[in-house]
């Protein structure tokens, strides 16, 4: 049974314990806000884009955009990656770089784990994605961390056009992304996508998709409206430059995915704490109650008693 001074103690503990995550919690729900605002931001733009490629023709490039935010419910057993590639793997993944996020860069880790093999390089970005891959022997070639806390498009798209070269030199045969999605403030679903892989071609956007181009049949099956698009100087000019800043543009929108991710995990593990907190808070605070109550009774009744025996 602990004393009335030990339960006092506990009680200041926890009530230490409870402002930080209610702090943090604040804190992480106003990160959250402007994680969203940002990628909201960026969808018009993005979807913009899209529908340009699709006016090009290449309408089956423009998926590889769409898979960042409308992942179906059951995201989990999303995984777009090839089924046989022949020759090593890049592996982007993405993490945070602190904890305190719940599941958050455990899941993303497992993923991760599942889908690595033997001879790949893993791009971690993220602290705590990074520590997990060098403790298993797959060291990030850079330090992302500054990446992972405050995302950017121009050390993404230097990262994805450095990753390009590599598959035109035959260095890498695929280039994997993986990352938390953020579907809701209570759900975040860790997923594995293409992000590029070897087309056989020589220019740079060669890397990028394997088609530049809908065949004739795919062309004499096309709405009126794609038909009538204008486009100058040519269709495969076109391409070669939307389609490199298409690709760019999905792992930045990753990058901004995975924040949202992070803070939702953040604010509900942060929560959760705050009310386990506050449970365990009233708990000490009726059982310090009751131990002080017993206490002034036994004075008592040792009073009384004493007060007897004079008499």
């Amino acid at each position: 049974m602990p004393t009335l001074k030990e339960i006092k103690g506990r009680i200041a503990s926890v009530k230490n314990t409870l402002k930080i995550t209610s702090a943090m919690k604040l804190v992480s729900s106003a990160k959250l806000r402007k994680a969203q605002t940002a990628i909201e931001n960026m969808r018009p733009y993005e979807k913009q884009l899209q529908a340009i490629l699709a006016s090009a023709g290449n309408a089956s490039c423009t998926k590889m955009a769409d898979s960042v935010h409308d992942l179906p419910e059951n995201a989990a057993s999303c995984t777009k990656t090839a089924d046989s590639v022949h020759g090593p793997r890049a592996i982007i993944a993405i993490a945070s770089n602190s904890s305190l996020c719940g599941g958050f860069n455990a899941n993303v880790i497992a993923k991760v784990r599942s889908v690595r093999s033997a001879g790949d390089v893993v791009y971690s970005i993220g602290r705590k994605m990074a520590d997990a891959m060098r403790k298993d022997g797959f060291p990030s070639p850079e330090d992302f961390t500054a990446l992972s806390e405050r995302p950017a498009f121009a050390p993404a798209a230097a990262l994805v056009e450095d990753l390009a070269k590599q598959l035109e030199t035959g260095k890498i045969a695929q280039v994997l992304l993986v990352y938390n999605h953020f579907v809701s403030t209570a759900r975040q679903v860790p997923v594995a996508e293409v992000l590029l892989s070897a087309a056989g071609e020589d220019s740079l956007s060669g890397a990028f998709a394997r088609t530049g181009s809908r065949s004739d049949a795919e062309e004499r099956e096309s709405s009126p409206a794609e038909s009538e698009a204008i486009i100058e100087p040519s269709r495969e000019d076109l391409l070669k430059v939307l389609l490199p800043k298409t690709v760019k543009l999905k792992l930045y929108a990753a990058l901004l995915d995975s924040a949202a991710a992070e803070h939702a995990a953040r604010t509900v593990a942060m929560q959760t704490a705050t009310d386990n907190a506050e449970n365990l808070l009233a708990e000490l605070t009726l059982q310090y109650n009751k131990g002080r109550q017993q206490k002034i009774t036994s004075e008592i009744l040792d009073l009384a008693g004493g007060q007897a025996e004079n008499q």
